[in-house]
């Protein structure tokens, strides 16, 4: 099959009907996807699934909010930022290679083998830590990709370039919320004052760069995650100073013998979102219908 769409896969005419993700084109058709000369292939797969997981975990932990948000307007705005996200996976996946598909990388791996941060899979909360995580993430994505951009691997380079426009307004979106809750009612200030507490624990784990971030680098393809922090605390000290609200002081939630969610090592929550998140492809591997 070949459609660039779910809704052509699903005509009359067509033998197959779409399962999630069949039926559609290779997300970098067209594309030189040559490895740069001097980078590490294993390396590039493992950074591409790094970044590709942290958007596909933060997109569904979004995609639940559908039908939940406080106005239809957040609703749609909720979800267009998961699809955002979503689409950002699909590339990155597709980067990945190795001799995997996208769709085999999302539904087809086991939790281990997940290389997500932490923070994307904290569970969902209420409409404060939505607002809290959402924050912290795009705020932090931003400043990488930002930097990404000027990757020489032209194929990250163009996801990044591409990226950076989609969670300009994810970050706009969120401080604009934070700043409504914090300065709002006391209600309001307690839900988003909560949500920064429970996500801050993980926010250290953002800019402790990985052996295979540091040596792609080295190479011009990556970005060292610990340049990125002046930025992140720039940004987030003057939406916290709109918002009335003070950075959390919380203790870091520490990993498992230095091991966090780069290694594969997550939370408690992590395998209850892949069993929703995989159930029905585990069920009909390769299904159509």
């Amino acid at each position: 099959m070949s459609f660039d769409n779910a809704y052509e896969a699903i005509t009359e005419e067509n033998s197959s009907r779409w399962a999630f993700g069949t039926g559609f084109e290779d997300p970098l058709s067209g594309m030189d996807t040559a490895v740069p000369s001097g980078v590490d292939a294993a390396d590039l797969t493992a950074y591409c699934l790094m970044l590709g997981d942290d958007a596909l975990i933060v997109s569904h932990r979004l995609q639940e909010w559908c039908t939940n948000a406080p106005e239809l307007e957040d609703e749609v705005a909720i979800a267009n930022i998961g699809l955002d996200l979503l689409g950002q996976a699909r590339l990155l996946l597709a980067r990945a290679g190795g001799g995997r598909g996208e769709d085999d990388y999302a539904f087809f791996r086991d939790e281990h083998e997940f290389r997500n941060v932490r923070l994307a899979e904290l569970p969902r909360g209420d409409f404060g830590k939505l607002i809290a995580r959402l924050l912290v993430f795009a705020t932090w994505r931003l400043a990488l990709l930002s930097r990404l951009a000027d990757s020489r691997d032209p194929v990250l380079s163009a996801i990044a370039a591409k990226g950076v426009k989609e969670v300009t307004y994810h970050r706009d979106y969120a401080a604009q919320w934070a700043v409504r809750l914090g300065d709002g009612t006391e209600y309001s200030r307690e839900r988003i004052r909560e949500g920064l507490e429970r996500v801050w624990p993980f926010v250290g784990e953002l800019f402790v760069p990985h052996e295979i971030e540091l040596r792609l680098t080295e190479a011009g393809v990556a970005v060292d995650p610990s340049t990125l922090r002046a930025e992140f605390d720039d940004v987030i000290a003057q939406v916290l100073a709109a918002a009335t609200l003070d950075v959390p002081d919380v203790a870091a939630r520490a990993g498992v013998a230095g091991r966090t969610g780069r290694d594969g090592v997550h939370t408690e929550a992590m395998g209850y979102l892949l069993a929703e998140l995989q159930s029905v492809a585990r069920a009909h591997p390769e299904g159509t219908w």
